[in-house]
C-alpha cells in the first residue's frame, strides 16, 4: 500500500481496506464555547428587538458573514422571508447556518442541537449568532465586504503619491 503526500505535507492513505493502517490528518480545532448565552437576548435591546420584529434583518446579516461575502444579506433575508411565508418553518433553513458557524469557528453543539433551538427559539438563536460575530470582531451592520474594506485600511495601505520631477533636463 503507498502512502502520498497531500499538498499539506501530512502523509495521507488512499486505501479504503479495515486494516489498522493509520490515516494522518492535521490536528483538529479545539472546541470551545459561544461567547454568550442563548437567552442573553437583552444585553442588546437593539438586536433584540430587530430580531423579535422582523428576524429576516438579523438572518441576513449573520447569512453574509457566515458565507464570506457570497450571498448578500438582502438576498439571504429575502430568501429566509420566502420560506417563511411559503413553508411557515424559517427554521429549518436558518439551523443550517448554525451547524456552518459552529463549524467554521469551532463551537459547542451539534447539529441535531442546531434544530432544536431554532424550532424552539428562532429569536434567541438568532440573536445568539449575531452577538458570536459581534465578539469575534464583526461590524454586522458593515456586512462581509465592508469588515473586509475597514480590516485591509488597517493593514499599511498610505495613499502616498508618487514623487514627481519638475520640468525636463538633460
Amino acid at each position: 500500500m503507498s502512502r502520498k503526500e497531500a499538498a499539506t505535507g501530512f502523509p495521507v492513505s488512499y486505501s479504503y481496506s479495515t486494516t489498522s493502517e493509520t490515516c494522518y490528518a492535521p490536528p483538529a480545532k479545539p472546541i470551545v464555547e459561544w461567547s454568550s448565552g442563548l437567552c442573553d437576548c437583552f444585553s442588546d435591546c437593539g438586536n433584540c428587538c430587530i430580531t423579535c420584529w422582523c428576524p429576516c434583518v438579523t438572518f441576513g446579516r449573520v447569512a453574509e458573514i457566515v458565507d464570506k461575502g457570497s450571498t448578500a444579506c438582502g438576498t439571504s433575508g429575502a430568501l429566509y422571508t420566502l420560506i417563511c411565508c411559503v413553508i411557515g418553518c424559517c427554521c429549518l433553513y436558518s439551523c443550517f447556518y448554525r451547524s456552518k458557524m459552529r463549524r467554521q469557528y469551532a463551537l459547542k453543539g451539534s447539529a441535531c442541537t442546531d434544530c432544536f433551538i431554532h424550532c424552539c427559539c428562532e429569536p434567541c438563536a438568532l440573536s445568539q449568532e449575531y452577538r458570536e460575530l459581534q465578539t469575534r470582531g464583526f461590524d454586522m451592520i458593515l456586512g462581509w465586504h465592508g469588515n473586509v474594506e475597514q480590516r485591509s485600511r488597517g493593514v499599511a495601505m498610505v495613499a502616498t503619491a508618487p514623487s514627481v520631477e519638475q520640468g525636463m533636463t538633460r
